[in-house]
């Protein structure tokens, strides 16, 4: 078997172990909320790897329940965010600028950061050749400057379907963080082909509104039991060093009526503690590069070699 045991974006490195964050104020956690903003096709292209619908096309429910989400869910949410000075950092997928430009301006209006989560979230990276993908990416970085004036540092692969170029490319392209990884609950250092600087910057699926209601079925109450437990956790460990947590939201998930208040009663809990830096994706991961980078990589370098010793 020829298969990689590994992805090789990153090094095994023992969390205990690492040089402390300090972020901002010297706060103990960096909190990012991540709103995905996105435009789900009504009879999207074939793509042989995956189906957009469980139904035959057209799936009038499907589509219409992502709908939802720009129709009335963004606005429900904003206002929750609104009401603890949260700033969105927006997974955003660019066909959204032209389809729902209303959207997009009630998130700039509030400063928010949108990073690129491709153009549709109903075509895939599955089956793009490397040429094709960069193409992609491009385009959807070249919209959000277009459309709302700022530069895209951050990426998320369109439902998830990132390929083993995706990293390489959105680095080369000028990127600086990508959510794609999932593999650990600080930001840490990532391979690029190019050299260049780049990192992970975390972003929960156990936090995941879509996967916590629809892939593991949770009921409201407990989902914001989670978002509690979780912050708890993540935030006694930020006193030794700090830690980031992510909360990425469906608005044709968490805004629904019975489901809001989870995630109001979960904002209100972290939010009236002290020492919570309420960040944006690019501001970590800024922050991070410019302190903490240069000094992670000495002490993964430090790690492999003496584990490379202990080997011998």
């Amino acid at each position: 078997m020829n298969r990689k045991p590994a992805p090789g974006l990153y090094d095994y490195w023992p969390y205990a172990e690492r040089p402390k964050i300090r972020w901002p104020g010297g706060a103990k956690l960096a909190l990012w909320i991540a709103p995905n903003i996105e435009f789900y096709e009504y009879a999207p292209p074939t793509n042989p790897q995956r189906k957009p619908w469980p139904r035959p096309l057209p799936d009038v429910l499907a589509y219409a329940t992502r709908d939802y989400g720009n129709r009335v869910g963004h606005q429900r949410m904003m206002r929750v965010m609104d009401k603890y000075g949260l700033r969105g950092s927006v997974s955003l997928s660019a066909a959204t600028l032209i389809h729902h430009p209303e959207v997009i301006a009630l998130a700039a209006e509030r400063n928010w950061e949108f990073f690129s989560h491709g153009i549709y979230n109903t075509r895939y990276t599955y089956g793009l050749d490397e040429a094709q993908e960069r193409a992609m990416i491009a385009e959807s970085m070249a919209l959000i400057r277009q459309h709302t004036g700022q530069n895209c540092h951050g990426y998320l692969a369109p439902a998830l379907s990132h390929s083993e170029q995706t990293i390489d490319l959105f680095a080369e392209a000028g990127g600086l963080y990508t959510c794609d990884l999932f593999h650990d609950d600080q930001p840490t250092p990532v391979h690029t082909r190019s050299g260049r600087r780049f990192v992970s910057v975390p972003y929960s699926l156990e936090l995941n509104d879509t996967i916590t209601y629809v892939v593991n079925k949770i009921e409201p109450r407990r989902y914001g039991q989670m978002i509690k437990d979780a912050f708890d956790r993540l935030y006694a460990e930020g006193e030794e060093s700090g830690t980031v947590m992510c909360v990425p939201l469906h608005a044709y998930q968490v805004s629904h009526p019975h489901r809001l208040r989870a995630f109001e009663e979960a904002m209100d809990y972290a939010c009236g503690h002290a020492g919570v830096w309420k960040a944006t994706g690019r501001e970590i991961a800024q922050h991070y590069l410019e302190h903490h980078y240069d000094a992670a990589l000495a002490s993964i370098q430090s790690a492999n070699h003496v584990g490379r010793e202990g080997q011998a």
